[in-house]
């Protein structure tokens, strides 16, 4: 007989015996979680919440679809688990259905458990395939916590790691907002990031550079569109001196931009492309890489150095190949656009014009940030780049704002996300809105002359 179980019961076991990621375990009090679906989710206590979070920008054809569920459990049923040595039907067509969808000739899928897995193994073609050791990424970037990924990884959740000889050099992508670069239009940030990058390389030694890694559009690090012809001059770079380029497209990918992959917007074949998240909405933990041709054929006759147990799983394999046909055949990347172009994009504009706290709204698809400011003419953060503690404190009761209104909300440093599955509908996004406009008054009372 199974025990009664309380929001109580969950969360004092979860107390008792689970580690949670990037927190400082005494002082986190995790929601225990009832249920969830579609755009919601519930505790035991009957509150439900609008997950403008996808949880981790990951639920993108919202929670508990019948269709990846029923796969799952179809799956389940008749072969739950296989080596990846075996040719397995579901992988097959996972891996089709995903090179279908990749730019160019990225035909070749190998499967990882999730993105940094993607990225370590991503880097590794690279410099296997040109010999070369350095790999080159951008400051205001998250590509994953394993050993490789985590030193690519420009925000501060890689200085504890960091081990000064992982072969990695930053560098500063496209940011007009806060431009590094001192310029004042998009083409200028374009021209000028472009030429720091070139310079990077130079003074790097372009014969050492394996790679160079970017988010197609960076994610947990702010959501910042690349300028048009930022990601073409970026290929340039890479073709005029052999090096691999890499898109980590593992938030950006699987219709949270609008499209399949956010590349796409700006017609670049990259040579690699890591995945995740999206390609199963995250029922079941997969990854992977897509590999151009010419990459590829490095290992035609030379063993690939690297594998996983659970590399291309069958339950997160049919996961997947139940989620991108749903997502085809009920129009979800069409409506992730439509959402953003029409509701989303003009509702975020209408809350910058109104809250003093809102200094700038960007992005596109249901992938949006509000970098939320002390004073819009200084551009000051509302709290500092990496605060924790008193120095939070606005950006915390922010949040606890959006939460106790029914929103659950995606929080990074100064900014709020605005990231709901790409499921959402017109009524759940207006609904979103209107607790974030809510929610913003709170952030306004800490902004210059309130």
């Amino acid at each position: 007989m199974t025990p009664h179980v309380t929001g109580a019961s969950v969360k004092a076991a979860d107390r008792a015996h689970v580690f949670h990621s990037w927190s400082a375990q005494s002082l986190i009090d995790p929601l225990a979680v009832a249920g969830a679906e579609g755009s919601y989710f519930w505790d035991y206590d009957g509150n439900r919440y609008l997950d403008f979070s996808s949880q981790l920008v990951n639920t993108n054809i919202g929670h508990q679809h019948p269709k990846v569920v029923a796969a799952v459990q179809e799956q389940a049923a008749r072969l739950c688990t296989l080596a990846p040595g075996f040719a397995v039907d579901v992988r097959s067509e996972a891996a089709r259905l995903i090179a279908e969808r990749t730019p160019g000739d990225l035909d070749k899928i190998f499967f990882t458990n999730g993105g940094a897995e993607a990225v370590e193994n991503a880097v590794r073609m690279a410099r296997l395939h040109t010999g070369r050791q350095k790999v080159l990424s951008a400051y205001r970037s998250y590509h994953g916590a394993t050993a490789a990924a985590i030193n690519l990884t420009g925000d501060p959740r890689r200085w504890p790691s960091d081990t000064a000889s992982a072969g990695v050099v930053h560098f500063w992508g496209p940011y007009l907002y806060r431009s590094p670069f001192h310029a004042a239009t998009e083409a200028e940030e374009c021209e000028r990031a472009l030429a720091h990058l070139a310079d990077t390389i130079a003074f790097e030694g372009p014969q050492s550079v394996a790679a160079i890694i970017l988010e197609s559009v960076p994610g947990t690090a702010g959501i910042m569109t690349p300028p048009p012809g930022y990601l073409a001059g970026v290929r340039e770079l890479c073709d005029r001196h052999g090096i691999v380029f890499i898109l980590d497209e593992v938030m950006s990918g699987f219709g949270r931009t609008g499209a399949w992959f956010a590349v796409d917007h700006w017609d670049v074949t990259p040579d690699l492309i890591t995945f995740a998240k999206g390609v199963n909405s995250g029922y079941v933990p997969l990854g992977g890489v897509a590999l151009s041709a010419a990459i590829a054929e490095t290992f035609a006759t030379r063993p690939y150095p690297g594998g996983l147990t659970y590399s291309g799983h069958p339950l997160a394999c049919a996961a997947a190949v139940a989620t991108i046909n749903a997502m085809e055949e009920e129009g979800i990347v069409a409506n992730a656009a439509r959402i953003g172009a029409e509701v989303i994009a003009p509702g975020l504009a209408d809350l910058a014009e109104r809250h003093p706290s809102v200094g700038e709204v960007r992005g596109l698809g249901v992938f949006w940030a509000l970098e939320l400011v002390r004073d819009k003419e200084t551009r000051e953060p509302l709290v500092p780049y990496n605060a924790s503690g008193a120095a939070n404190a606005p950006m915390a009761e922010f949040a606890a704002a959006c939460k106790a209104s029914g929103l659950w909300p995606f929080v990074n440093m100064n900014r709020t996300h605005v990231v709901p599955p790409c499921t959402v509908t017109e009524a759940e996004a207006k609904e979103g809105l209107a607790l974030l406009d809510e929610a913003l008054t709170v952030a306004d009372r800490h902004t210059v002359g309130a």
